[in-house]
């Protein structure tokens, strides 16, 4: 009998004040657009590595989930890979071919802080 595939565990980063602005993002979608979403996030972690066009590398250790909504929208979740874990770290409805550096720059700064965060729980 196959063996089934282990996911990669997901999270949300968290601020320091317990807001998940990820979660909070999607709750505000529709329910197809959630769906939609939800099912590229969980091809991504029952598959890892993903590819193109599902999943695509962006500079500074983030990946991007890119779903395309029955809305005729683009969602893109900006990832990245903490202590074996897929932290979710920004999501963007696309306006733009690009995505905007402000909303990349965010999502760097995110994962740069939980690192940081776990280097300095560590030395404690």
């Amino acid at each position: 009998m196959p063996e089934t595939p282990k996911p990669v565990p997901l999270a949300f980063w968290r601020s320091a004040t317990g807001h998940e602005p990820v979660r909070e993002w999607l709750k505000q979608l529709s329910k197809e657009d959630k769906r939609t979403i939800g099912r590229d996030m969980a091809k991504v972690q029952f598959g890892w590595p993903v590819g193109l066009p599902l999943c695509r590398p962006l500079s500074g250790g983030l990946w991007e989930v890119r779903s395309s909504l029955a809305s005729k929208r683009e969602a893109r979740v900006l990832f990245g890979f903490h202590d074996g874990m897929l932290i979710a770290l920004h999501a963007i409805i696309k306006k733009t071919p690009r995505t905007p550096a402000e909303d990349l720059t965010l999502a760097r700064r995110r994962l740069k802080d939980m690192q940081a965060w776990q280097k300095e729980r560590t030395r404690t």
